[in-house]
């Protein structure tokens, strides 16, 4: 069976829109909740595929995030090991650093609606070409500019970068799995900041719900056909050590 791991920063924010795509594609995945203290693992050959989630922080803060060098370590596993890689927001800003981006704290939040532009470097991608036009809701803390050499493949209203991919990695500051449930979740999770316009961010996703599912439907099919998601990688057989009983 195809198995996903998905690293989950927050309490609130999971895959929300996007499970239910991958379980109807009879992909299964495995959440790792390194902010509560779980190990991240050392090692891809168990997985499909690497999903980053977003968070409540930048990607320069260790303080709050005391595993992110882990993290960034378990990206490279996985390009080594030529696994997909999709981050979103958090972990689309994690993405673009590990391609060679240089990360930042500033802006402090980014949370708003825009247009997506896909850009020349988009003009075959299928990701860039589904968002094309669509209205998406980006949401980061922080930022990360991008080295000369990697190119975003689309951008928003103001001509800034939005999605990136290098080679079978994506990074997204869109967010294709929140859901206005999500949000709600957001504003009541303790000591989290938030947007000060957070009030008009849920007032408009819970307007654009039934255009934002649909974006959510085109998005997963795009990296569906752009990453190969459907294709099980070979994994490392697991061995069960049974207990040998020696003489008496």
């Amino acid at each position: 069976m195809k198995q996903f791991l998905v690293v989950q920063h927050t309490y609130s924010e999971f895959l929300g829109a996007i499970e239910k795509q991958l379980e109807n594609r009879g992909i299964g995945f495995i959440y790792c909740r390194p902010f509560g203290g779980q190990q991240l693992p050392g090692s891809a050959l168990q997985y499909d595929a690497l999903w980053l989630l977003g968070g409540a922080y930048p990607v320069t803060d260790r303080e709050h995030g005391p595993w992110l060098d882990d993290e960034l370590r378990l990206i490279r596993v996985f390009q080594n090991a030529r696994r997909p890689i999709v981050g979103l927001g958090f972990g689309g800003l994690l993405v673009a650093q590990a391609v060679g981006g240089a990360a930042n704290a500033e802006p402090a939040q980014r949370a708003y609606w825009t247009t997506a532009r896909a850009t020349d470097f988009g003009a075959a991608d299928p990701l860039a070409q589904a968002v094309d036009g669509r209205k998406v809701m980006v949401m980061v803390n922080g930022g990360v500019a991008l080295p000369q050499e990697v190119k975003p493949i689309v951008v928003d209203d103001a001509g800034e970068w939005i999605a990136v991919r290098k080679d079978g990695a994506y990074g997204l500051l869109f967010r294709p799995e929140l859901r206005p449930g999500t949000i709600e979740d957001m504003m009541m999770e303790d000591g989290r900041l938030l947007p000060d316009n957070v009030g008009e961010l849920l007032a408009e996703a819970r307007g654009q719900w039934q255009e934002s599912q649909r974006t959510t439907d085109l998005v997963v099919a795009a990296l569906v056909a752009a990453l190969d998601l459907m294709r099980e990688r070979r994994k490392m057989p697991v061995f069960a050590l049974n207990p040998v009983k020696g003489e008496r």
